[in-house]
């Protein structure tokens, strides 16, 4: 596994390289300190299989960057948010522009690693702090409203709670006792019901509507 981290403090970098050595593997890792070199980096290098983005880095915007890394990137690789601010605002915004997750760097070493197997394996992470603020995204527009929800079915509901946890839908297929397909089917249905365009909006508009309670992983 090859990982990027995109970040302009060398101290974090290298504390992080420390962490993800705990992978099995452990992992290869490649580093850029700003965003020209992160683009530079994902130009040059083919099998990145994840991303972990720091928003304030030089060079350009943070919304600058992250849309021309995720227009560079696989849809298949995630670009994790990890910073040191939680400007629900802004990651929220990162969330519409196809960030799959935001990870505190306050986070301690068990919480990161455990939101990053979780992004591995397809689910999301979002801190249930985030998820429990308002009802409105970065941009000012509401978040599905309860009409949308009412409109699921009661399976619907249940493969939304599990996505409100984070769950893959391999997960969400053991726990729910359906096959995968079927699942995805659920998801894209859910997705097209809410209006939001990624699992990562969906996991926020759960936590909205009090579907589930947050897997705090800590």
């Amino acid at each position: 596994m090859k990982i990027l981290i995109a970040d302009d403090h060398e101290l974090f970098r290298d504390g992080l390289r420390h962490v993800l050595d705990q992978f099995e593997g452990p992992p290869t890792i490649v580093e850029a300190s700003d965003f020209a070199q992160a683009i530079e980096v994902v130009q040059r290098e083919k099998d990145i299989e994840i991303v972990l983005l720091d928003l304030s880095m030089p060079g350009m915007s943070w919304a600058d960057g992250l849309m021309k890394l995720r227009a560079l990137l696989p849809e298949t690789v995630p670009v994790i948010v990890l910073s040191a601010s939680d400007d629900r605002r802004h990651v929220l915004q990162a969330v519409n522009m196809g960030a799959a997750g935001f990870i505190p760097k306050t986070s301690s070493s068990r919480v990161m690693l455990s939101a990053l197997k979780l992004v591995m394996s397809g689910g999301v992470y979002l801190p249930p702090a985030l998820l429990e603020q308002g009802d409105t995204d970065s941009d000012g527009l509401p978040m599905a409203n309860a009409a949308a929800a009412a409109s699921l079915t009661p399976r619907q509901k249940e493969v939304l709670a599990l996505l409100g946890q984070g769950k893959s839908n391999k997960e969400i297929a053991r726990g729910l006792e359906l096959a995968e397909g079927t699942v995805k089917l659920h998801v894209t249905a859910i997705l097209k019901a809410l209006n939001v365009n990624n699992r990562t909006r969906a996991v926020v508009a759960a936590a909205h509507f009090g579907l589930t309670a947050p897997d705090a992983r800590n």
